[in-house]
């Protein structure tokens, strides 16, 4: 649970402020709405994802299994994307955050004269933190936990002793309070832009509404909450693809976390709205109306909660003040810099997962260390690119949270469909998790349309993997890619073992349907010379889905009529499957020899025909893979092709 609060949980450390500068004074109403999305839509969501996706795919991949071939590819590397957008930006927006707190101490020795000289400190500090979040991974993920679990327990201690305190002191001081209610029963909202007109509760109500999409990265925590499934700990007698202690322990970190996270949520949004001038928070003109796009920082901007602990506005207890404060500080520090572990974890679960499976990156993209080392750079990017704006990297955010969210509702409802098969369609839709992919949906095209930024830098993010995977299937399509057959029975083993020992060396590839056994065996000796005392095996190769990179084919063998069929199913490619049949046959006896028919096919059809659809020019790319892996001479097997 920590190291899914450490993203979750530092939310608290700009969040309310990202709250007042949205809904202004409505804020604690907005935080209610998004309070309630979060107990009653994506709690009860992100409970029957874990159900669904043990291993930490999340949407990922559930979406996986419901497309297939190169359009689910194509999908899966597109919420990839997204994924590495919010991952990303989880962690240089959270960097960024810790320096603005840490540069806004007291304590920091450094001036701060000009805005310009800010923004170079803020940038520095941001790049230093991020490269020591990425030193700390490189040791493992036992001390990045280990020190998640205590950053996590000083933030909440240290929260719910400056929230506990403001609401006390709320309770004893109402004119605070009642100052507030005034200011909200007369219009004075602070809002930048008016949706609606009229200041009554219906206002007041879809005010808050419309303003819960520049809220939603206080729900952040559910798709790491997720995506860290495999460090949570089942039972030794769980079924590793149901198990279900894992599920249910899922479930109960989500709801520790939704529930705390909701209590904190609250208060600090009260809190900010009734003990903290408007001024502290946003640039006002003379009028008391904000301005927007002002290059001074208010001083509780991005930092309300430290605001109030450094006893800056009010002094809501006696320990508030200068050494509250610093610890405070210290403490969001810590926290914003290693919320960037939890979205770290979700990478290096997720990219090993996918790519290097799809042939779309290099084997080496499964090992730790390189991954954290490439990511560290590209935050180090990012946090150049952005000078390390907290603002600036909201919307992308947002859109990468929102993205995974609404694709976590559709594929939910998908599989609730298919899980009642038997039902009328009116009990078969499952109308909350319809609801709830449309709260979503809504949220996310109304992030995307009122920023479009943040959908600008995760189609970079998208198109980058999407030509980066691709670019790697093609450079390792030739590789042979091969794990081993599975053999269903002992029979089928004992006759592979016999054609091995035999020193059945004629390979026929063969496609059921087009001739009978007898027709092709008769052409095939006479146009390549074949004696007839030297027996054919004949080989029917299945493909399944040839936009898998490295499946496991299924090898039966099959005696009919004195001849000896091998039948290879759940294929990727033709060609990779009868180059690894022939050198696995050289490892024990004769290298055979594959005979091929001469092929019609163009270069360029055959080579997208192999590249796509694991067919094309078949005996080309049967020697050019053989030729490729098996150097020596006499190992190798040979390819015949001959015409008629």
């Amino acid at each position: 649970m920590c190291l899914t609060g450490v993203d979750y949980f530092s939310t608290l450390a700009y969040q309310p402020s990202i709250a007042f500068e949205n809904a202004g004074m409505l804020a604690p109403f907005a935080t209610i709405v998004l309070v309630l999305v979060t107990l009653f839509g994506a709690l009860p969501l992100y409970r029957y994802v874990a159900r669904k996706s043990c291993q930490g795919q999340g949407s990922i991949g559930m979406m996986a299994g419901l497309i297939s071939g190169w359009p689910g590819k194509i999908l899966v590397l597109t919420l990839l994307g997204f994924a590495a957008t919010d991952f990303v930006i989880t962690k240089t927006l959270s960097s960024a955050d810790a320096a603005e707190h840490l540069i806004s101490n007291p304590l920091w020795p450094m001036a701060q004269d000009e805005p310009a000289q800010t923004e170079r400190q803020a940038i520095v500090v941001t790049m230093g933190l991020l490269v020591m979040l990425g030193a700390v991974f490189m040791r493992g993920f036992k001390e990045v936990i280990g020190i998640g679990v205590v950053l996590v327990g000083l933030y909440l201690v240290l929260n719910a002793l400056l929230i506990g305190s403001g609401v006390i002191y709320l309770n004893t001081h109402r004119e605070y309070f009642d100052a507030w209610l005034d200011r909200v029963n007369t219009g004075q909202w602070y809002l930048e832009h008016r949706p609606v007109e009229g200041i009554g509760l219906g206002s007041i109500a879809l005010i808050s509404l419309l303003q819960f999409p520049r809220l939603a990265l206080g729900l952040s925590g559910f798709e790491t909450g997720v995506t860290v499934m495999p460090l949570i700990k089942g039972k030794p007698d769980d079924d590793p693809k149901h198990p279900k202690a894992r599920i249910r322990n899922t479930g109960r970190l989500l709801v520790v976390a939704a529930l705390i996270m909701s209590v904190f949520l609250l208060g600090s949004s009260l809190m900010l709205a009734t003990l903290i001038e408007p001024g502290a928070l946003i640039n006002l003109a003379p009028d008391g109306s904000p301005l927007p796009d002002v290059d001074k920082k208010p001083p509780a901007a991005d930092r309300a909660l430290a605001y109030l602990a450094h006893g800056q506005g009010l002094k809501v207890a006696p320990f508030v003040g200068e050494t509250f404060g610093t610890i405070y500080d210290i403490v969001t520090v810590a926290i914003l810099w290693f919320a960037g572990a939890s979205a770290m974890a979700g990478l290096l679960n997720l990219v090993p997962q996918y790519l290097p499976r799809y042939g779309m990156a290099p084997e080496w993209a499964r090992a730790l260390r390189p991954l954290v080392l490439l990511f560290t750079a590209i935050n180090i990017a990012v946090t150049y690119i952005f000078d390390a704006s907290v603002k600036a990297q909201g919307a992308a955010y947002a859109t990468g949270v929102l993205a995974l969210m609404t694709s976590d509702g559709i594929t939910s409802v998908i599989y609730r469909w298919k899980d009642h098969p038997g039902r009328p369609w009116l009990r078969r839709v499952p109308w909350l998790f319809v609801l709830i992919a449309s709260v979503f949906a809504f949220t996310f095209l109304d992030v995307v349309i009122s920023k479009p930024a943040g959908i600008k830098i995760a189609s970079f993010f998208i198109l980058s993997i999407l030509v980066v995977s691709l670019i790697s299937r093609f450079a390792r399509a030739r590789e042979l890619r091969f794990q081993g057959f599975h053999f269903p029975d002992v029979r089928t083993r004992l006759l592979w073992d016999t054609i091995n020992h035999l020193d059945l060396s004629v390979l026929v590839p063969h496609r059921p349907g087009r001739r009978s056994l007898e027709s092709k065996e008769a052409t095939i000796r006479h146009e390549h010379r074949i004696p007839p005392n030297e027996m054919v095996v004949f080989v029917e190769v299945e493909l399944a889905d040839p936009s898998e990179f490295a499946p496991t084919p299924t090898l039966f063998v099959i005696q009919q009529e004195g001849r000896y069929i091998l039948q290879i199913k759940n294929a990727a490619s033709i060609a990779h499957t009868l180059a690894a049949l022939a050198l696995e046959m050289s490892k024990i006896g004769k290298p055979p020899t594959i005979h091929f028919g001469w092929t019609d096919d163009s270069p360029v059809s055959g080579t997208l025909g192999f590249l796509l659809f694991g067919e094309g020019n078949v005996p080309w790319e049967v020697r050019e893979l053989v030729l490729k892996a098996e150097p020596d001479i006499e190992k190798r097997p040979k390819v015949m092709i001959a015409d008629a």
